[in-house]
C-alpha cells in the first residue's frame, strides 16, 4: 500500500471513527459527519493536493508520510480529537504555562466535552477447541450515554452445522432476561453436539472482550490541532540538518497549508458538534404535582376544578398512584373517597387537603386548567424534578437559575477499577472520568 493510500484511508478511519448503529441525535451526527468527509473533505482535500504537488512531485511520498505521522496522534476510534498516542519518543506535549497562572492541572481529555462511552460489538467467529461459535450482533441497538445493559445471546437453532458451528444472535437484555445457558445446551445436544458449559461461557467472554470507546467533542479543535501541528513542525524541521534551499522551503510551506487545510475541514464540523452539544434543548414532555390546598386556595374555581378532577377518568389512576406511595389507606374505595375530599362539595376536607395531583394522569384540557389557577406558577412550585442526561439538563436551565442556586448535592458515578452492580456505568478511564465530572462541575459552578 502506497504512502498515499494509507494516509487516506487513515485519514477516513480516524475522522469518520467507528460504526455505531442505532437511532439517537449523536448517531444521525456520527452518520451526517461521514456523509460530510466523502462527498465534502475527500474530494477537496485530493484537489488541493495535486494542485499543490504540481511543482514538486518527488515529494508526494514525504508529504503523505509526515500528515499521516502527525494526524495519527490525535484521532481517536471513535472520531474524537484529542491526545490518543502519546509515547515519549515522539515528544507530544501540552503547552500548560500562562501569564496569570504557575499551576494548571492538566489530563489528556482536558479540553473535551464528554459525549457517553460505549462497547462497539461487532458479528465475530470465535474458535474455541474444535469448535465455532458464530456471533451476530447486527441487531444490537444503540445505547443511552451511562447506560450499562447486559447482553443475552439466543441460539439460532436452524444454524447448526455440521456439527461443528454454533450460531447465536446477540442482543441486550430488557427487564430481568438472562441468557438460558440450560436450555441452549440442550438445544446443541439435540444436533449431537457435545460441549460443556464451560466451552459455551469461554467463547461468550471472548465476544465480550471487544473494545470499549469513549467519544468526545473537542472544544475547539482548530486551535488545538493548529497550535500541536507547529509544535510537530518545529521539531520536524529543525531536528537533524536541514538544507534551508528555495525548493525545500516551499516543500515545507505546502505541507503545512495541506495540513492546516485538513484542520479546517475537521475543525469545522467539530464546531457545528459543539454548538448542537451546547445548545438548551427541547423539553420533550413536562407535568406538575399539585397539592389540593393549593387548588382549593384559588376560590369558587379551584373547588370547580376538584369537582373535575373527581369526576374525570383519570383519576382512577391518581388513586391507585396514591395507593402505591401510601398516601392514602389502600382499602378504601373509590366512592367514599370521592365523597370526602370535598366537605358537601363546597370545601375542602381537611384529612385530604395534602394529597399531590399529578397532571399526568389528566387530559390537557384539565391540565390547562388547572395551571391557570396560578399567575406565577414559578414563584408558587416548590421543586423541579427533572429526568435527562445532566450535562444537557444543567445547560438547559442555566440561563434561568444562574447564580440563583445555592448549594448543590451532587452524586457521581464512582471510578471503580472494577465495574459493579450498578445500573449505570462505573468503570471509566482516569481522564474520562476527569472530563465528565469538569463538564458538569464547571456548569454547577455558574449555577
Amino acid at each position: 500500500m502506497t504512502k498515499e493510500k494509507k494516509f487516506y484511508n487513515a485519514l477516513k478511519d480516524l475522522f469518520v471513527g467507528a460504526k455505531i448503529e442505532g437511532e439517537s441525535g449523536y448517531i444521525n451526527l456520527m452518520k451526517i459527519k461521514t456523509k460530510y468527509y466523502e462527498k465534502g473533505i475527500f474530494p477537496k482535500l485530493k484537489k488541493d493536493i495535486k494542485e499543490a504537488l504540481k511543482p514538486f512531485p518527488e515529494f508526494r511520498e514525504e508529504l503523505f508520510d509526515k500528515l499521516y505521522t502527525f494526524f495519527s496522534r490525535y484521532f481517536s476510534e471513535s472520531g474524537s480529537i484529542y491526545f490518543r498516542y502519546t509515547p515519549v519518543y515522539q515528544n507530544v506535549y501540552e503547552k500548560v504555562y500562562t501569564d496569570d497562572k504557575d499551576v494548571i492541572l492538566f489530563w489528556k481529555t482536558h479540553m473535551l466535552y464528554y459525549v457517553k462511552t460505549d462497547r462497539l460489538f461487532k458479528s465475530l467467529d470465535v474458535k474455541i477447541d474444535r469448535f465455532k461459535f458464530s456471533f451476530d450482533a447486527s441487531k444490537l441497538k444503540h445505547k443511552k450515554a451511562f447506560e450499562k445493559k447486559k447482553i443475552i445471546y439466543q441460539l439460532k437453532k436452524k444454524k447448526i452445522k455440521n456439527n461443528r458451528t454454533i450460531e447465536f444472535e446477540v442482543s441486550y437484555a430488557e427487564g430481568n432476561k438472562k441468557t438460558k445457558i440450560d436450555e441452549i445446551l440442550k438445544s446443541i445436544k439435540k444436533k449431537g453436539i457435545n460441549i460443556t458449559e464451560e466451552i459455551l461461557e469461554r467463547a461468550f467472554r471472548v465476544f465480550e472482550k471487544q473494545s470499549e470507546v469513549d467519544y468526545f467533542i473537542n472544544k475547539n479543535a482548530k486551535e488545538f490541532l493548529k497550535e500541536q501541528f507547529n509544535l510537530w513542525f518545529y521539531q520536524y524541521v529543525f531536528s537533524g540538518k536541514s538544507e534551508w534551499k528555495k525548493k525545500r522551503i516551499k516543500q515545507l510551506q505546502v505541507l503545512k497549508e495541506i495540513a492546516f487545510k485538513i484542520i479546517d475541514f475537521i475543525s469545522q464540523f467539530e464546531d457545528e458538534l459543539v454548538e448542537i452539544w451546547n445548545k438548551p434543548k427541547f423539553v420533550l414532555n413536562s407535568n406538575y404535582v399539585i397539592t389540593l390546598d393549593r387548588i382549593a386556595g384559588k376560590g369558587k374555581k379551584g373547588i370547580n376544578l376538584i369537582k373535575q378532577l373527581i369526576k374525570h377518568k383519570g383519576f382512577r389512576n391518581q388513586v391507585k398512584e396514591w395507593k402505591k406511595l401510601g398516601i392514602i389507606d389502600k382499602n378504601v374505595s373509590m366512592p367514599t373517597l370521592k365523597g370526602k375530599i370535598l366537605n358537601k362539595g363546597k370545601t375542602l376536607s381537611k384529612d385530604y387537603q395534602f394529597l399531590p395531583v399529578d397532571t399526568k394522569h389528566f387530559n390537557e384540557k384539565i391540565k390547562l386548567k388547572l395551571l391557570s389557577l396560578f399567575d406565577n406558577l414559578d414563584h408558587e412550585l416548590d421543586g423541579w424534578l427533572i429526568k435527562s442526561e445532566n450535562y444537557q439538563a444543567l445547560n438547559t436551565i442555566l440561563p434561568k437559575f444562574q447564580e440563583k442556586v445555592q448549594t448543590i448535592y451532587i452524586d457521581p458515578p464512582f471510578n471503580k477499577e472494577q465495574d459493579a452492580d450498578y445500573f449505570y456505568s462505573v468503570k471509566y478511564k482516569d481522564s474520562t472520568w476527569a472530563t465528565m465530572l469538569e463538564n458538569r462541575l464547571r456548569l454547577a459552578k455558574d449555577l
